[in-house]
C-alpha cells in the first residue's frame, strides 16, 4: 500500500511548538524513522469547531461497553499479544506484509526509534486486556490519531469509528487544538469526512497549498484517485 507523499524530510527539534509547525505545513510523523515526517494531503479536526454529529452519537451508543484509557510511551505492559493483534488486523484490512510486529513492538517499545508517545487503549467490559489500541502522537497543542487496530472477532459493529470518535471527544477535553486523522488518498477515505470542523491540507505539486474545508474538492479528488487505480 503506497503511502501519498510530496515531501519527506527528517527533523532535530521534537518541542511541541516546532512539531505544530511541520504538522501545519502538511508534514506528519511516520513508522519510517525517529524524525521522519512527510508531506501529504493530511486531515485534520478543528477541536474548537467539533461537535458529534448525531450519526456520531449512535456510534458511540453502539459501542458504548467500550472504554478508553491513554498510556505513555513506551509501554511497560506490552507483550507478543499485541504485536500479533496489530499484524492480524493489519494483515485482514490492508493485505499481507503491511504491518509487522517487529514494527509494531517498535513503535511501542522504542523511543530512540519511534516519533510516537502515547497510546490509546480501548477495554471492553467483559474482556481482562484491551479489544483495540491507537498509536498516536501527543502534544499539549495536537494530536495525531495514527496505527489504530483491534481484534475484529470480539469486536461491536463500528468498533474502527467508535475508537476514533472516542479519541476525538477527549481530545477536545484535554484542550487539544487540532486532532489528525492521517491523509485522504484513496476513494475509502471519504469516511473521515464526516466529521464537523474538517480541513485538508492541499499542498501538493498541484495544489494551491494551506488548508481547506471545501469538502466537495477533496471529494473530486478522491473520485479521480479511484478511476486511476
Amino acid at each position: 500500500m503506497k503511502y501519498l507523499s510530496w515531501n519527506e524530510v527528517k527533523i532535530t527539534d521534537f518541542s511541541d511548538e516546532y512539531v505544530r509547525e511541520m504538522y501545519e505545513k502538511g508534514y506528519v510523523f511516520t513508522r519510517l524513522g525517529r524524525g521522519i515526517m512527510q508531506q501529504t494531503r493530511s486531515v485534520r479536526i478543528d477541536l474548537n469547531t467539533f461537535e458529534p454529529s448525531s450519526e456520531n452519537r449512535r456510534i458511540l451508543k453502539r459501542t458504548d461497553q467500550i472504554s478508553l484509557k491513554g498510556y505513555e510511551l513506551p509501554f511497560k505492559d506490552y507483550d507478543f499479544r499485541v504485536g500479533k493483534l496489530a499484524k492480524d488486523f493489519y494483515d485482514s484490512r490492508f493485505g499481507a506484509g503491511i504491518m509487522s510486529v517487529q514494527k509494531i513492538k517498535e513503535m511501542m517499545t522504542d523511543a530512540t526509534r519511534s516519533n510516537f508517545n502515547s497510546l490509546l487503549a480501548y477495554v471492553k467490559d467483559d474482556r481482562s486486556s484491551p479489544l483495540g489500541y491507537a498509536i498516536c502522537y501527543t502534544n499539549k497543542l495536537i494530536r495525531h490519531y495514527s496505527y489504530p487496530f483491534y481484534d475484529a472477532t470480539a469486536a461491536p459493529k463500528d468498533m474502527g469509528l467508535g475508537m476514533m470518535i472516542r479519541a476525538i471527544s477527549v481530545s477536545k477535553e484535554l484542550g487539544h487544538r487540532y486532532f489528525y486523522i492521517g491523509s485522504l488518498q484513496r476513494p475509502a477515505d471519504t469516511y473521515k469526512l464526516q466529521f464537523s470542523g474538517l480541513e485538508w491540507f492541499d499542498g501538493g505539486p498541484a495544489g494551491t497549498g494551506g488548508w481547506r474545508q471545501d469538502l466537495d474538492a477533496v471529494k473530486k479528488i478522491l473520485a479521480s484517485a479511484k478511476m486511476t487505480e
